[in-house]
């Protein structure tokens, strides 16, 4: 009679210790993909998501009408390498070590696609790192070397050595995604995929199908592409990223070196015909003549007119190459990212997968006569950004809170269930992508830039960025504030930091910036000694400290 009730005990033991057992496997189970895309620079002024006046992309726009649309995101510092870090580790610059381009990633940082790796995940990354040559996390990698070059690329491979590839760096990265997707997926795996594309990097060099397309188009120039900077302090005014006066002609622009040479325009830089040569020096026969087809022509036409152009002139001409060029590489991402949504379509993969687009930084195009990034004015500081998970996040919606390339590593351990490290520094947009916007409660964001004196010779600061104002300090050889009125000077034109008007503001935000600095750990005494540790390891390398920085 006493052993029934030992049985059903025992019975009813081993089904709680299977249920325990079997919870875990499906919630694993359930976990979503991730397929994080990002691109080099790619301004969100040439997304059609965010304003079609330059360029139409439909297949990124895909992504945001499947999910959200991020009018507010930024990185906390605009610069390639440092943000990558950023992004891999969700801590600020100052906290995992990667200040700036010049120096080593420290590997000792957790990363991420570690945690997701350890969890369960298959992992592979695709592209352009920037920094290390071997990554950590990464069940499968093929890299390029540092920047990588846009015709026939040098890859770093996991299991394969270093080869190279021929054809074209957009077209090449996506055949490897596509081939790993299709023949190194783990069907009973989650995986996180990086694919991580080197266009819009300067020098621009559009793919062949594209060059004769672009060089025949015409863009509407920015309201801001003569800006005096007169409004503004020393940091505009000593930046060395004006279009005409700072562009390559030969790298950047596409005039041939002996056309410098017989139209006497120097190479100022010691960089700029060499930038041509390792490019286009790459192209195969057929490369380089349906590359000569088109530049040849504008070549020609350039030797006729440039004796006679104004100042004016020549700085609307390079802008319109640069933007045929830039826009150029563009429309081949924009075709390669459509090839990997059309495969997840028709194998069955949108249900249960994140889907980012971004980019490791925003752009100048133009806006201040100004290319490249690093500033906190808005071109440089916003980044495109969108999140599509069918299912999950609402499609077609769009929101305009302060999020930042910080949050991307909490954003995946959350979504796959994983608990972050304490120690990082982000916040998970989980609640803003599953409808639940009222547990957001971010009002302002933070913002650092480190690499000076180094090329473009943008100065040292940092920044207070809220909704409506921004306020900003210069330091190391200057000692200058800037506050700006996003919604009444969306162009960031006039500074208002000395303004009766903007006191009590000016003071609100000295006390948030202070708040800021202080719960991301960061502070002068810090400042003081990364700026001593940077000077001292351009000696080291011999890197020249002159205004003028070699690429």
């Amino acid at each position: 009679m006493n052993k029934l009730p030992k049985l059903i005990l025992f019975a009813g033991l081993l089904f709680f210790l299977f249920a325990c057992q079997k919870e875990p496997y499906e919630q694993i189970s359930k976990r979503p993909n991730i397929i994080f895309i990002m691109s080099d620079d790619h301004a969100y002024q040439a997304i059609s998501a965010y304003d079609s006046r330059l360029i139409q992309t439909p297949n990124i726009d895909r992504i945001a009408n499947m999910g959200m649309l991020f009018t507010n995101a930024s990185v906390t510092n605009s610069i390639c390498a440092p943000s990558r870090a950023t992004i891999l580790t969700g801590k600020h610059s100052h906290i995992n070590g990667k200040t700036d381009n010049h120096f080593p990633f420290d590997t000792t940082n957790v990363t991420f696609p570690q945690l997701l790796q350890e969890a369960g995940y298959q992992t592979a990354m695709f592209g352009k790192l920037h920094f290390g040559n071997n990554p950590k996390g990464f069940d499968q990698f093929k890299i390029l070397p540092g920047q990588g070059v846009y015709y026939n690329p040098i890859f770093i491979t996991k299991n394969e050595g270093t080869y190279e590839v021929e054809g074209y760096v957009t077209d090449i990265i996506t055949d490897m995604t596509l081939d790993w997707l299709e023949n190194e997926r783990k069907a009973d795996q989650p995986f996180f995929l990086a694919f991580l594309h080197k266009a819009p990097h300067r020098e621009w060099l559009p793919a062949e199908r594209h060059i004769e397309e672009f060089a025949q188009k015409q863009f509407p120039e920015p309201a801001t592409l003569f800006d005096d900077y007169s409004g503004r302090g020393s940091a505009t005014k000593e930046a060395e990223m004006n279009l005409l006066h700072h562009m390559n002609w030969s790298g950047d622009s596409k005039i041939y070196p002996e056309v410098m040479d017989q139209l006497g325009i120097p190479d100022a830089s010691g960089w700029d015909k060499g930038a041509f040569k390792r490019e286009v020096g790459r192209m195969n026969n057929q490369q380089r003549a349906n590359w000569d087809k088109v530049y040849q022509p504008i070549n020609e036409a350039f030797i006729k007119s440039f004796p006679s152009m104004s100042e004016k002139d020549k700085m609307r001409w390079r802008y319109q190459r640069y933007m045929q060029d830039y826009l150029g590489t563009i429309a081949s991402i924009d075709e390669n990212v459509g090839r990997v949504l059309d495969y997840l379509e028709a194998n069955g993969l949108m249900e249960n997968t994140i889907i980012v687009y971004t980019s490791d930084q925003g752009f100048y195009l133009g806006e201040h006569g100004w290319f490249d990034k690093r500033f906190v004015y808005d071109e440089s500081f916003k980044t495109p950004l969108m999140i599509a998970w069918p299912g999950k996040v609402k499609a077609g919606t769009k929101s305009d809170e302060l999020v930042q390339n910080l949050d991307f590593a909490q954003t995946f351990l959350e979504a796959a269930g994983i608990i972050p490290p304490a120690d990082m520094q982000g916040e998970s947009l989980m609640p803003l992508l599953t409808g639940q916007a009222d547990k957001w409660t971010r009002e302002a964001v933070y913002y650092h830039y480190y690499e000076y004196p180094s090329i473009h010779m943008v100065k040292r600061h940092y920044a207070i960025v809220t909704k409506k104002y921004k306020l900003i300090h210069f330091y190391y050889d200057v000692d200058e504030w800037e506050l700006y009125d996003r919604l009444n000077d969306p162009h960031e034109l006039k500074n208002v930091y000395h303004e009766p008007a903007y006191k009590e503001i000016k003071n609100k935000l000295h006390q948030d910036l202070d708040a800021l600095r202080k719960k991301y750990g960061d502070s002068s005494e810090i400042s003081q000694r990364l700026l001593q540790e940077y000077l001292n390891g351009l000696k080291a390398t011999d890197q020249n400290l002159a205004p003028s920085f070699k690429k």
